[in-house]
């Protein structure tokens, strides 16, 4: 047996293993069987184990082989030459991939290990973890993804997860309405991704990356676009990267997605979910690198977030909520890593990240409790400084302007509600009128022809 055997099984364990996992827990859900919260976690733990080693597997035969890269291509699917479409399964195993893909089975066993005992006769348990299962397929697609086509699929179902979990608890009416405005900016980052797929797929007639962002290893790839298709399609990616990573304009959505339990809440919006736009630019840093614009785009939108998620973070009154924009400040300097041609900064930036705010978000519930411990045993409220390093020599005004600005969120909310949201359900409202007045119209000329159909027929 040759290093290409031992290649397919351990990319199969790395890319399968949480696919299974979805089907084993949706399944038992799909014929009404109720599995216990031990099995549930067990089997949890297993399919992250399988994953693991499948990635790390992959990792130590690339070392061994001395390779870069390495493809995995499961057929040719859809090939149609006079329309410019080819769509096959592709899935790249490289220095971007690979990292990414043991950061997310690492993090995923410690979230599963730790809402075993944190979800503990829940209701929802096991519905829980099968978003979360669909979470850890989708996060895997997406980083190992070889075709534009591949990585929506990923993209999707990061997506879907995302907004059962923020309204894990629907019975009350908060974090349901929160899981539909999530979904509604969701909604909006996939329609410039699936945009900016059908113009890759007019320039260059594939949906392959080799062919989208050059050939070679990442992120030695040079574009074989020009300076103004790489300015289209880059706009584009940039800002579905931001729908998804809550960059501006899109932020006000990160600190609303905490409605979710706290699991969801660390794996997601503070280590995983909120890095994937990061990593859509990060794969196609080749088409950035080919427009100046661009760059400077994705450089002015990452200083933009850090300096608006650390006013906002700064005011806000609730542990998930601060550590939202904390996170989202660090996003926003990733982002502009990227822009500067950081890569390799960029990727380290965002496992460290992760890793840290992971560990915040688990440890955030005990270390409200050992305050408020604390507090008990002290007899009177800890003293504090305030985080808002106020300048007494400024005035006033300019103080509580900063001030408001951040507590109302930069009124990035009531902007989109104005330019977007708005103006779009005011005119479905009207078609929607519409539509009832033409049927109130036609049914009344329908039944006048009946009644005097019924009356010639009685004469």
């Amino acid at each position: 047996m040759d290093e290409t055997f031992w290649f397919v099984q351990f990319a199969g364990m790395a890319i399968l293993s949480p696919g299974v996992l979805a089907a084993i827990i949706g399944l038992s859900n799909l014929f009404s069987m109720r599995l216990s919260e031990q099995s549930i976690s067990r089997i949890a733990m297993i399919a992250n184990l399988v994953g693991l080693m499948g990635s790390l597997g992959v990792a130590v035969l690339m070392i061994v082989v001395g390779q870069a890269e390495r493809v995995w291509e499961i057929g040719d699917w859809v090939a149609i030459p006079n329309e410019h479409f080819y769509f096959h399964l592709k899935f790249v195993f490289d220095r971007l991939s690979l990292p990414l893909v043991i950061l997310t089975y690492v993090l995923c066993g410690t979230v599963a290990a730790f809402a075993s005992n944190y979800l503990h006769r829940e209701s929802g348990y096991q519905r829980f973890f099968l978003y979360y299962a669909i979470f850890s397929f989708g996060l895997t697609t997406s980083f190992l993804a070889g075709t534009i086509e591949v990585l929506f699929f990923g993209w999707e179902l990061v997506g879907l997860a995302s907004a059962l979990l923020v309204g894990f608890f629907h019975e009350r009416r908060a974090p349901v309405e929160n899981g539909l405005r999530i979904w509604a900016i969701y909604r909006l980052a996939d329609a410039f991704f699936l945009i900016a797929a059908v113009i890759m797929h007019n320039v260059t007639g594939h949906g392959d990356f080799d062919h989208l962002t050059g050939a070679g290893a990442w992120p030695y790839a040079t574009s074989v676009m020009k300076e103004w298709e790489a300015l289209s399609v880059g706009l584009l990616l940039v800002l579905a990267a931001a729908g998804k990573s809550a960059l501006v304009p899109f932020s006000g959505w990160l600190p609303r997605a905490m409605e979710g339990p706290t699991p969801s809440s660390a794996i997601f919006y503070g280590a995983l979910s909120i890095h994937l736009g990061a990593f859509l630019l990060l794969r196609a840093t080749p088409i950035i690198a080919a427009s100046m614009a661009l760059t400077v785009l994705v450089i002015v939108l990452g200083l933009a977030t850090s300096i608006f998620a650390n006013m906002a973070g700064r005011v806000q009154a609730d542990i998930k909520s601060v550590l939202a924009f904390a996170s989202l400040t660090q996003v926003g300097l990733i982002i502009t890593e990227i822009g500067m041609g950081w890569y390799y900064l960029a990727l380290f930036h965002i496992i460290g990240h992760a890793l840290l705010r992971t560990l915040q978000l688990l440890r955030a519930s005990n270390l409200l409790h050992d305050y408020f411990k604390l507090e008990t045993a002290l007899g009177k409220k800890i003293a504090h400084l305030s985080s808002l390093a106020i300048d007494t020599k400024k005035p006033s005004l300019i103080q509580q302007s900063w001030y408001r600005f951040g507590l109302e969120r930069g009124y990035l909310d009531t902007m989109l509600d104005r330019i977007f949201v708005n103006p779009f359900s005011s005119f479905f409202q009207w078609c929607s009128r519409l539509e009832s007045n033409w049927i109130a119209w036609t049914s009344e000329k329908l039944s006048g022809v009946s009644r005097s159909k019924d009356g010639q027929n009685d004469a």
